[in-house]
């Protein structure tokens, strides 16, 4: 039975002696989502209604189909970033037809998981190394950071434009700021940080939304500039289906894509990490199927893409919760908010909500996991620069496709040079000789027992040969009479590889070296066989039974394994 359809008890791991813990951590879920999720759709260019719609129905779908016990999912800021950028070039931010293209690009997005589920194709997102993410998140992340810093100024840019045309309406616009946002802006960000350093298990966003919104309406702050939320609609979401034309689901179909691989990526990531710190299993197809579903009730219930929220769920898992309770909570919750509470909405306090979600993506411009990477490889360090300044500058679709550019030509890199040993006279493998050794060594007199690391193929092919090549003509004491190849490394050979292997036995059989292998999977042996790699030569169990053979003169044809 496959992981999508595997039966789960919906709140796994809900007992009589932690519900009440859960209900509370919903609680506080619901303090931290609704703040947050009003500045996602902002960022997305969508109404608020938006936002928290999707804590409603596709929070429910999500957490009564999930196999982690934990994750929440829901809209985060990378995710809004990239819905603005997308669909900002096909409509215009706040108008019906953008919201419309909204719903049909969750609803592709729902469709693609839906798909990875089916053809079990997770493992595509392992395309999206964390160099890369970083880069493309931390793009995302200080292009969301120019329009949430006008914000707090109380200084008007156009939030869908480019990096470039944002940053320059702001710096023209200082001279505009207002001065009751700043302060208020201030006083959110120092609450927010200096509260969570001191009590991290206080809802703080809701602190400040609540007090920022009593300052604004007892001071009529309002009247002297301070832009407001506004009317928010009240009612529950209302289900539809997006109405456009063909053309324009196609136009959707790039942006959803990368929607889906970075929300995959991250999602598994966090589901498989939090599943074996907690010590309970989870399942990567079952999990896209639940992104699948929930995304598309998104776009039929008037929201947007739906994803995982990392922040979200380590809070979650501070405050002690191990089930999807917490996000029924949030969704029950939201409900009563959007039916009877939304004019509790309407004086909240711009700048505040853009010091919310300034804060909240800070650890996204990942300036430590920069510095890391700077430590630990320049190359991978490389990737992510160039990955951020084209997500940045270029826009987030050719950020994406540059990222799986960049991804390609870093495994090409990486399996292009695999390590390729020349085994010591001991015979055993974990006492090797690596290339850059000695040269002209041999693993005993006449023979040179040589291991592969990787799998042969295109990348690799003619690197493998020309080092088996080195190692011959490099002895000098002593002519070459046997070369074995260690296989047990050598999971797969292909086309290309072949070649190059074809020609390296012709020039063996030239210089009078008999090949033979040892240690090779039975899959391996049979796929040498097809390509026409395997015929007569001599396969051995075990590196010390090679060279048993090869240097006993005496020993008999038979005595030696073939296949």
């Amino acid at each position: 039975m496959t992981d999508r359809r595997a039966v789960q008890r919906p709140l796994a791991g809900l007992t009589r002696t932690n519900v009440t813990r859960e209900l509370l951590a919903g609680v506080t879920l619901l303090a931290i989502a609704v703040p947050l999720n009003i500045g996602y759709a902002q960022i997305a260019g969508l109404p608020p209604t938006a936002g928290l719609y999707a804590l409603i129905l596709p929070t429910v779908v999500y957490a009564l189909t999930v196999s982690s016990r934990q994750l929440v999912a829901s809209p985060d800021a990378a995710a809004a970033a990239l819905v603005a950028s997308s669909i900002g070039g096909l409509a215009v931010a706040g108008s019906a037809d953008y919201a419309t293209l909204a719903l049909a690009q969750a609803i592709i997005v729902g469709v693609l998981f839906l798909a990875l589920s089916f053809f079990r194709l997770g493992f595509l997102a392992n395309f999206l190394s964390k160099p890369i993410l970083i880069g493309f998140v931390g793009g995302l992340a200080l292009d969301i950071m120019v329009s949430q810093v006008a914000k707090m100024l109380g200084v008007g840019i156009d939030s869908g434009g480019e990096f470039v045309e944002k940053v320059g309406q702001l710096l023209g616009g200082i001279g505009t700021a207002n001065g009751w946002s700043v302060l208020i802006a201030i006083a959110a960000v120092t609450v927010l940080i200096g509260g969570r350093r001191l009590l991290p298990v206080v809802p703080w966003a809701l602190v400040v939304l609540v007090v920022a919104t009593v300052a604004v309406v007892v001071t009529r702050a309002q009247d002297a500039g301070v832009d407001v939320l506004g009317d928010v609609p009240a009612g529950p979401p209302q289900l539809s289906w997006p109405v456009i034309d063909w053309s324009m689901w196609l136009a959707l179909v790039p942006s959803a894509i990368a929607l889906t691989m970075i929300t995959t990526a991250e999602g598994l990531l966090v589901s498989r990490a939090y599943g074996e710190k907690r010590h309970y299993p989870t399942k990567p197809n079952r999990d896209l199927f639940a992104f699948g579903v929930s995304n598309i009730m998104a776009g039929a219930s008037a929201s947007f893409t739906v994803g995982s929220s990392t922040s979200r769920t380590a809070a979650m898992d501070q405050a002690g919760s191990r089930t999807q309770l917490p996000s029924l909570v949030l969704a029950v919750g939201t409900l009563l908010l959007v039916m009877f509470g939304t004019a509790l909405l309407a004086d909240i306090p711009s700048p505040a909500i853009g010091a919310i979600v300034a804060v909240a993506i800070i650890p996204l411009l990942g300036i430590r996991d920069f510095i890391q990477l700077w430590r630990q490889d320049r190359f991978e360090f490389a990737i992510g620069v160039v990955c951020f300044l084209v997500t940045l500058f270029i826009g987030s679709i050719a950020g994406i496709v540059v990222a799986f550019v960049l991804a390609l030509i870093n495994l090409a890199k990486r399996a292009a040079n695999p390590a390729i040993d020349v085994l010591e006279a001991t015979g055993d493998p974990s006492e090797s000789l690596l290339t850059d050794a000695p040269q002209g060594m041999t693993t005993a007199p006449g023979v040179i027992v040589i291991r592969l690391a990787a799998p042969l193929f295109f990348a690799n092919g003619d690197v493998f040969a020309q080092a088996v090549k080195s190692a011959v003509e490099n002895v000098h004491d002593q002519e070459v009479e046997h070369v074995v190849i260690d296989m047990e490394a050598v999971t797969d050979v292909d086309v290309t590889g072949a070649e190059s292997f074809t020609a390296l036995q012709e020039w063996l059989a030239a210089k009078r070296v008999s090949l033979s292998f040892s240690r090779m999977r039975a899959d391996t042996a049979a796929r040498l066989t097809h390509l026409g790699l395997l015929t007569s030569e001599a396969v051995y169990s075990t590196n010390r039974e090679a060279l048993t053979a090869l240097t006993t003169t005496a020993l008999a044809p038979s005595e030696k394994k073939k296949r």
